[in-house]
């Protein structure tokens, strides 16, 4: 049987991520949990601790439980939607969907997710056109827990990277950003016999790890840059 507390907390975890408690509100008492679930106020507590002891609510003597402030910070790079890019440039913005598909884990997959191995998770590969021309290669996994339709996407219409700030909002992000020549397949695809810059971004909801993505672009048609103010 689920603990009762673990369904006040993903109570919580809705009401933020749906935008009913926005980034220092404050949230419902631990009394007013306890009898809106009808459990006892320890119950209410412990799960109100562990979303705090997770940074996600911030407890303040005396005033009460208020959401985190937990907007995410990128040093160099931000989020950035790729279909945003393209028409912010005036240009005009199409996709190949390649892959769709769910499969099983393999250890280094479980190991970024962190996720046990042969577990279903969602796979994508879409090619990425500015003006018809390829500049991106992603090839996407996504925790089903975390967005569970959206293999049923379509993005032709959407890019994974829109429709997952919707249904399980970015809070945290690393990058790894390399030069290489990627395989035959990708070059194929991207129309390209150039090396690549590869960006490999794994990406936090509220809830975890949501998804790993592995983005090419190939050297003499993508640049990335920043501006740093002190």
């Amino acid at each position: 049987m689920r603990a009762r507390y673990l369904t006040i907390k993903d109570y919580i975890l809705d009401q933020i991520e749906i935008g009913v408690w926005r980034a220092s509100d404050k949230v419902s008492s631990e009394n007013e949990l306890a009898q809106k679930f009808s459990v006892s106020r320890m119950t209410a507590r412990k799960a109100v601790d562990t979303l705090c002891s997770e940074g996600t609510l911030v407890r303040s003597q005396g005033l009460g439980t208020f959401v985190a402030d937990r907007r995410p910070v990128s040093s160099l790079l931000e989020i950035h939607n790729i279909a945003d890019e393209v028409v912010g440039r005036g240009h005009d913005y199409t996709c190949r969907v390649i892959k769709l598909e769910e499969i099983l884990t393999d250890k280094s997959a479980a190991n970024l997710l962190e996720m046990s191995e042969k577990q279903n998770v969602y796979h994508s590969i879409l090619v990425h056109l500015e003006d018809n021309i390829p500049v991106q290669y992603e090839d996407r996994l996504v925790n089903p827990k975390h967005a569970p339709d959206y293999i049923h996407q379509d993005f032709l219409a959407q890019t994974p990277n829109a429709y997952l700030s919707i249904v399980a909002p970015l809070t945290e992000a690393d990058h790894i950003v390399e030069a290489l020549v990627p395989s035959k397949t990708i070059l194929s695809e991207l129309d390209s016999d150039q090396p690549c810059l590869k960006i490999t971004r794994r990406t936090w909801s509220r809830r975890g790890i949501a998804s790993i993505a592995y983005l090419y672009h190939p050297g003499d048609r993508y640049r990335l840059g920043g501006h740093l103010q002190f």
